[in-house]
């Protein structure tokens, strides 16, 4: 699988603090790349340095370069209302919009000018299929988002996301708020959705990176120590710290 994401030498400061070093992985296509490493080593930093939310960080400062599907985002001609309608985001916590359900689907389409009441019904319905919730809402879509279990309100945020097309869907934590059953659903969800989908998802649950991913990169203190396929990564890792790390002696 060629690589769609291509980050190189990155560096990242907030203000005075260097949250980043010399950063540099490819994300292969159609594929699960987990970011593992303990709290306040770099991970999410990265996956918002993707769609360039930590633009709207105030004292950050990047060096290097980060490429998506051959263009440099960091770019001046780069439209980052785009770049964001191509790389979607789910967070830690369910977040959806206090409107109901269909609505919370057509908000971005509408955004980007579709108006038509078919062209709508057609999203929303292949945006809940993606998510596996269709069959759990499809006679309920005007009732409240908030009505729906945490569960099933991470997977509106999913459907959500997918509503705009996306090539590539952020992960930050999205399980960890939830329960066992509802993270496994979303393990599962996960699964299906890297035949269509980039998926680059932090976790702080070695298991979950180790069940789902197909690659893994461990960061510490800012710095990604190892990146390997899934499998070499927690059978044979070639660094002593990431060793360390996955058999729990820290982290």
């Amino acid at each position: 699988m060629k690589p769609i994401v291509k980050v190189q030498d990155l560096d990242l400061y907030y203000s005075e603090f260097h949250a980043l070093k010399k950063v540099s992985l490819d994300v292969k296509e159609r594929s699960i790349t987990a970011f593992i490493g303990p709290s306040g080593c770099g991970k999410s930093t990265l996956l918002r340095t993707l769609n360039r939310m930590n633009d709207m960080t105030p004292g950050v400062k990047i060096k290097g370069s980060v490429s998506i599907g051959g263009y440099e985002i960091y770019s001046k001609q780069v439209d980052v209302e785009t770049l964001r309608k191509k790389i979607g985001m789910v967070f830690q916590q369910p977040n959806p919009f206090p409107k109901s359900i269909y609505d919370n689907i057509t908000y971005g389409p509408k955004i980007h000018g579709i108006r038509k009441k078919n062209e709508l019904d057609d999203i929303v319905e292949k945006s809940l299929r993606g998510a596996a919730l269709w069959e759990e809402v499809k006679d309920y879509l005007k009732r409240s988002a908030f009505s729906l279990s945490g569960g099933q309100q991470q997977r509106l945020c999913i459907a959500r996301a997918l509503a705009v097309n996306p090539d590539i869907l952020l992960m930050d934590e999205a399980t960890s708020a939830l329960d066992p059953i509802s993270t496994l659903k979303i393990e599962e969800l996960v699964q299906e959705l890297k035949h269509n989908y980039t998926i680059i998802m932090v976790t702080h649950n070695m298991h979950q990176a180790a069940r789902v991913s197909d690659d893994t990169a461990f960061f510490l203190n800012g710095e990604v120590v190892e990146f390997d396929e899934t499998k070499e990564l927690f059978s044979a890792p070639e660094d002593k710290r990431t060793e360390d790390y996955i058999s729990g002696r820290f982290g």
